[in-house]
């Protein structure tokens, strides 16, 4: 067990008790609403039927799901969502009239987990003081985790983060995390003696999809439209909330859906998107990376993080291939370049249209 505290507040579990009733009650989650997006192939998935049945059991002041799902699945995937207990929103992310929407404002350009998310956050910091997003893959789920990322909140934070362990099936997971994020900022932090590198170096697990954020944070975040929402909220968090703004909690262990390495929809393809919002938020921060000379010293720190992941696996009886790791290495090191166009969602204090307009437009079947 350890205690150890980071340039961020970093809240322990330190025993298996949730957080003091006092600090999360019933008061506060009648003041929050909950994310939860979601893709059609989660449709009666037994995580999100656990995740769902779950927070019916915490009653929070309203739930948004998010879906893109195709036309001839969105009815079975609404309806299943809204058999549910709870106070739910669906937003069909990919309705036409969403598509339109977006189209006529300019903002049709991609599409991905960070536009469904963001597409929710609009209407969810209308609905509570407090705003929750999680993913609804986690076998593991519990209550406790909206309770653990809420109570910071409760604290006088503005941002909370979720942290945990990924080992399931006796290996490590979080691959993209340990091979490809923590190499890279270990890298930058020696190059650049930036605070906001200080600031996403402090979280025990930056690509954690398990965040909480005050309703007037939430309005200032500026979302990638995909894989990289992880890292941009940090960016827009250490903006607007900072070191002394921002805690991070322990989760436990966390078991959830894995990625193939291959391919534009495995972590080779997330690995481009993860680096490019990682190299936008520097590049929003003044901090300006040798390229020419990264991936080389990349490399080097990550073989030597490999050699202690081993190191660890073997400790814990844990299978561990480091030559499969090594060759994810390599893959991951063809993601370090400029960052290109900012594609980045506004921050809904400037979005071009209303919370209500997404609501109407990706709930077709009210009209």
């Amino acid at each position: 067990m350890e205690y150890t505290q980071e340039r961020i507040a970093t809240l322990h579990r330190l025993t298996d008790d949730p957080p003091p009733r006092g600090l999360v009650g019933s008061q506060t989650l009648e003041r929050t609403a909950v994310v939860v997006p979601m893709t059609e192939r989660e449709h009666a998935s037994p995580a999100a039927t656990r995740v769902l049945s779950t927070l019916e059991t915490l009653a929070p002041a309203h739930v948004f799901v998010p879906v893109r799902a195709s036309p001839e699945r969105i009815d079975a995937v609404r309806e299943w969502l809204e058999s549910f207990s709870l106070s739910l929103s669906v937003l069909w992310c990919t309705a036409p009239s969403v598509t339109d929407l977006l189209t006529e404002t300019g903002l049709a350009n991609g599409f991905g987990k960070g536009r469904d998310v963001w597409l929710a956050l609009g209407p969810a910091a209308e609905v509570g003081e407090y705003v929750v997003v999680h993913d609804a893959d986690a076998s593991s789920y519990d209550r406790a985790h909206v309770e653990r990322l809420l109570a910071p909140l409760t604290m006088g934070y503005d941002f909370s983060k979720g942290y945990y362990a990924r080992v399931e099936d006796g290996r490590l997971y979080g691959r993209l995390c340990r091979l490809l994020y923590e190499p890279l900022v270990r890298v930058l932090e020696t190059d650049h003696d930036a605070p906001v590198l200080s600031y996403l170096g402090s979280f025990r697990y930056a690509l954690a999809g398990e965040f909480a954020t005050t309703a007037a944070l939430a309005r200032r975040l500026r979302a990638q439209r995909a894989w990289g929402l992880e890292i941009g909220t940090l960016g827009d968090a250490f903006a607007h909330a900072g070191f002394a703004g921002t805690a991070q909690v322990d989760l436990g262990r966390h078991e959830h859906d894995h990625r193939a390495v291959d391919g534009d929809a495995g972590l080779e393809g997330m690995s481009h998107q993860v680096a490019a919002a990682l190299f936008r938020v520097l590049d929003d921060h003044g901090v300006a990376p040798a390229y020419s000379r990264l991936r080389e010293r990349y490399l080097e720190v990550g073989s030597t993080l490999i050699d202690q992941y081993a190191a660890d696996a073997r400790f814990n009886g844990l299978a561990y291939d480091p030559a499969d790791e090594r060759g994810q290495l390599t893959r991951y090191a063809d993601a370090i370049s400029p960052p290109g166009l900012d594609r980045r969602l506004p921050p809904w204090t400037d979005a071009p249209f209303t919370p209500a307009a997404v609501r109407d437009a990706a709930t077709p079947w009210l009209e």
